[in-house]
């Protein structure tokens, strides 16, 4: 590796962890439940996703010096809790499965790949704002119950940003340690520890299941989630082999399924924390921040047991403040980026919108609707103005 690891990069990596974990781990962990999963099997669950996001992080960030985050699939998790009910955990497993191979068949089409490549960057730049935008507005709508703790946050920020930038995220993380300390009850029970195990589940096959949960779930996470992660990646210029990694994936959802892996994707808002400017003035050396994130996606695998007593208790003042100040100066970048040529501006201005307004229709997120109505616009507004000349 050219160069060291700077306090920047491991911040950034390890705060992409917290605000990962912290804004979706109670999802996954009610997943969990619903699909069955007793407590042995739910923290393999929470093992095999640490140590699936943790290794695919260390392999893609260093073979391609890019930031390439991985995740689980938060919106899958929401998915599951509604539909797994009716099922065992075996035929979730089974389904579970038939996602990934699904992914992996979506994965190597080149079609797929060069469509989602030719995405103008301007349009992918207006959906990772709209995306983020919700995130951030939560820092001053959190001031409304804790008003003092909004203001602190803010504070060293302002002063942080100017006078130790690439410090400001260990001292928010630090910060933000001690609130959730403080604004513990004062009956909280102690935190559990103990070395997870992994509980292999035998998959049962049912084409209901399949129908019901496998087909829906590869499709809100490659249309919800890979989608707007492949779009962050060009908005911020990395361009590493999608087709690759996106079967890399897939691969890694069909070994872990029957552990507990229910899906893996590309990271938007965690990866959108490794790529900001604050990470290295040098766009090469932001990879190590993926580094340091695919460390820490280990390091919280092996402590499963843990982390569902420390992640069930953090009050959730403390994640927004966190998730959104991290993610102040990636939506500043995205904006400018959006709005910077004068051709694009309508049609981002409606991707963005469209992003944060949080609609759902047909399972599909809001991200991916903007995406939808920015590519037409953009057809749209072409074709007037080929109109008009002629």
């Amino acid at each position: 590796m050219a160069g060291s690891f700077r306090i920047s990069h491991i911040a950034a990596g390890l705060t992409a962890v917290v605000v990962g974990y912290s804004s979706s781990v109670v999802i996954v962990i009610e997943a969990a439940r619903q699909a069955g999963a007793n407590d042995a099997q739910l923290i393999s669950w929470l093992l095999v996703l640490g140590l699936g996001m943790g290794i695919s992080c260390l392999y893609f960030s260093l073979k391609f010096r890019m930031p390439v985050v991985t995740a689980w699939s938060t919106p899958g998790a929401v998915f599951l809790i509604s539909t797994a009910g009716p099922f065992s955990l075996a035929e979730v497993t089974g389904a579970l499965i038939g996602a990934g191979v699904l992914s992996l068949l979506a994965g190597r089409s080149q079609p797929l790949m060069r469509a989602i490549e030719r995405i103008p960057p301007p349009l992918a730049a207006a959906m990772l704002a709209g995306i983020l935008l919700p995130y951030c507005l939560k820092v001053f709508s959190s001031g409304t119950e804790y008003p003092l703790l909004a203001v602190l946050f803010i504070s060293i920020y302002l002063v942080g940003s100017r006078l130790f930038a690439r410090y400001l995220m260990l001292v928010l993380l630090v910060i933000a340690g001690i609130a959730a300390w403080v604004l513990s009850p004062a009956d909280t029970p102690p935190i559990s520890l103990g070395l997870p195990t992994l509980e292999w589940v035998t998959p049962a096959w049912s084409l209901s299941a399949f129908i019901s949960i496998g087909i829906p779930l590869f499709l809100i996470t490659m249309l919800s989630q890979n989608l707007p992660g492949i779009s962050i990646l060009h908005s911020h210029h990395y361009k590493p082999d999608n087709r690759f990694v996106l079967t890399g994936i897939a691969l890694l959802q069909l070994v872990s399924a029957p552990f507990g892996g229910f899906m893996y994707n590309l990271a938007a808002i965690t990866a959108a924390i490794c790529m900001a400017d604050s990470v290295d003035d040098d766009p090469k050396q932001r990879y190590k921040a993926g580094v340091a994130a695919g460390l820490g996606y280990l390091l919280s695998g092996a402590m499963a047991v843990a982390i569902v007593s420390v992640f069930t208790m953090m009050p959730a003042i403390v994640t927004h403040l966190l998730a959104g100040i991290a993610l102040f100066a990636t939506l500043q970048s995205s904006l400018l980026r959006a709005m910077e040529e004068a051709h694009y501006r309508q049609a981002a201005l409606l991707t963005m919108l469209c992003s944060a307004s949080g609609l759902t229709v047909l399972g599909i997120s809001a991200p991916v609707w903007g995406l939808l109505l920015g590519v037409i616009t953009l057809g749209v507004s072409s074709g007037w103005k080929r109109q008009l000349k002629t």
